[in-house]
């Protein structure tokens, strides 16, 4: 234990000599900003700066607070497994290493909710221009100048306005908004005004209002099963930290001193309780990633 604090204090004194007088913490900022910069996808570095832009990423308060809880909870549990120090100061350290994994969760779930939100103005918006313009080009370029649609989707619908021009057809136009957005309700309106653009249509108002009531309905379905699972989110984390507290049932059947003795003294239980204690934290990332990663959008 003592060799271990000692490495602690020189790993320490290492950090602020190459800080060049810095603070540590800004030291260790920086250089995981030089990594994630270096390793980061591209994908995922535009997901998070639109996150910084509409202003839910985290502050530096929220994720030391993060960090505080989850060091916490990871020492607590540790420990009433283990009773070892050093074993409990593993787990914090790897705990803590995947809050960044976390991080990155949260924000593809945010921006995914972002742009189905925009997705949504986009629609509707339409619609409503191609009603008093009846036409598919006039009502793109009415809803990109209104300024209600934000990038990336706003860029797009430029993209699109563009290809129209240039090809004179919205065909292209529309598959590639397809492609970049496959939403169902995007997919059913580019198909309605492919076919008034090239076929014609006699009762186009019946039809884009029936439309608008559709695209109503499915963003009440969504918002109603984006609550449902954020209520379903909370009792799964709090049902996956009770698996864990489970070896206290086993400590109050056998005795807490008996339990210590049989940890300390039998290899192969050390191991199956690192077993459990992986299988656990496996069940609940994976519950976490499923949450953050099908947001049920469509």
């Amino acid at each position: 234990m003592e060799f271990f604090i000692i490495l602690l204090i020189v790993a320490f004194i290492v950090l602020y000599r190459k800080s060049n007088g810095d603070s540590v913490y800004k030291f260790v900022k920086t250089s995981i900003g030089n990594v994630y910069d270096k390793y980061a996808p591209y994908s995922f570095k535009v997901v998070r700066e639109k996150c910084k832009e509409m202003g839910l990423d985290y502050n530096k308060k929220q994720y030391t607070i993060q960090v505080i809880i989850f060091a916490g909870v990871a020492l607590v549990i540790s420990y009433l497994y283990f009773y070892n120090v050093i074993v409990s100061i593993i787990y914090v350290v790897v705990v803590i290493c995947f809050i960044p994994y976390l991080a990155y969760l949260r924000c593809k779930r945010l921006y995914s909710e972002f742009i189905f939100e925009q997705i949504q103005v986009y629609v509707t918006n339409t619609i409503m221009e191609f009603q008093s313009t009846q036409s598919f080009v006039k009502a793109l370029e009415g809803v990109y100048e209104s300024g209600v649609l934000e990038d990336p989707v706003k860029t797009d619908v430029k993209v699109m306005i563009d290809l129209a021009y240039h090809n004179g057809d919205v065909g292209e136009s529309l598959d590639y908004m397809n492609s970049k957005y496959d939403f169902y309700m995007t997919r059913n309106m580019h198909q309605l005004f492919l076919q008034v653009t090239r076929e014609g249509a006699h009762d186009t108002v019946r039809v884009l209002d029936n439309m608008l009531l559709d695209v109503d309905q499915l963003v009440e379905g969504v918002y109603q099963d984006r609550m449902n699972r954020s209520a379903f989110h909370t009792a799964f984390i709090r049902y996956g930290l009770l698996l864990y507290l489970m070896v206290m049932l086993v400590q109050w059947l056998i005795g807490k001193e008996q339990y210590i003795q049989m940890v300390s003294s039998n290899i192969f239980l050390q191991i199956a309780l690192h077993i459990v204690v992986l299988f656990n934290s496996y069940f609940l990332l994976s519950g976490e990633k499923y949450y953050n990663e099908n947001v049920g959008a469509e």
